[in-house]
C-alpha cells in the first residue's frame, strides 16, 4: 500500500467522524466522534512517519492516544454527573 492509500482510509474516517460531530444528538455517540476523529489524525501521522521513516510521527500519535484516554476519563466522569442532574443525556434535552 502507498502513502495515498492510507490517507485516503484517514481522510474518510476524519468524514465519518465530523459527521458524528455535527449531528451530536448524544453525548456518548459525540466522544465516540472526537475518537474516531483522533484515531484517523494517528493514521495519518503514523503513515506519513512510515512513509519518511521517521519516527516524529508516531510519537505524535502516542501522545494523542494518551490525552484521548484522558479526555474520556474526564468527560465519562461530567458525564455521569450531568445524567445524574438532568436524567438524560440527549443535548437537546439538556440545553433547554
Amino acid at each position: 500500500m502507498t502513502l495515498n492509500d492510507y490517507l485516503i482510509v484517514s481522510t474518510i474516517i476524519f468524514a465519518i467522524g465530523m459527521i458524528g460531530v455535527i449531528r451530536r444528538k448524544n453525548l456518548i455517540m459525540l466522544f465516540f466522534s472526537t475518537e474516531i476523529i483522533l484515531n484517523a489524525v494517528n493514521i495519518g501521522f503514523a503513515a506519513i512517519s512510515k512513509f519518511h521513516g521517521d519516527l516524529t510521527g508516531q510519537m505524535f500519535a502516542f501522545f494523542i492516544v494518551a490525552i484521548a484516554a484522558s479526555e474520556v476519563a474526564v468527560g465519562l466522569g461530567l458525564l455521569i454527573l450531568l445524567f445524574k442532574r438532568k436524567n438524560s443525556i440527549n443535548l437537546d434535552k439538556i440545553q433547554s
